[in-house]
């Protein structure tokens, strides 16, 4: 389950692109992060509270490089 999601996020990371998925604590399901995990798609894993917090941080990073 989740396996083509999972290689569709790891064609991001490969371009260059960071990926965030969601924890299995707080997963009601969790195929696909699980599958995304296994293949190495993905960068951090996170409860869900915290992922919006992340991609803020990540925002304000990129957006101080770029000014």
């Amino acid at each position: 389950m989740g396996r083509h999601g999972a290689a569709g996020l790891l064609e991001v990371r490969r371009a260059g692109g960071y990926t965030i998925a969601q924890d299995e604590a707080t997963s009601v399901v969790y195929g696909m992060p699980r599958e995304a995990v296994l293949l190495g798609a993905v960068e951090r894993v996170l409860p869900l509270g915290g992922i919006g917090l992340a991609l803020a941080s990540l925002a304000a990073a990129n957006n101080r490089t770029q000014t």
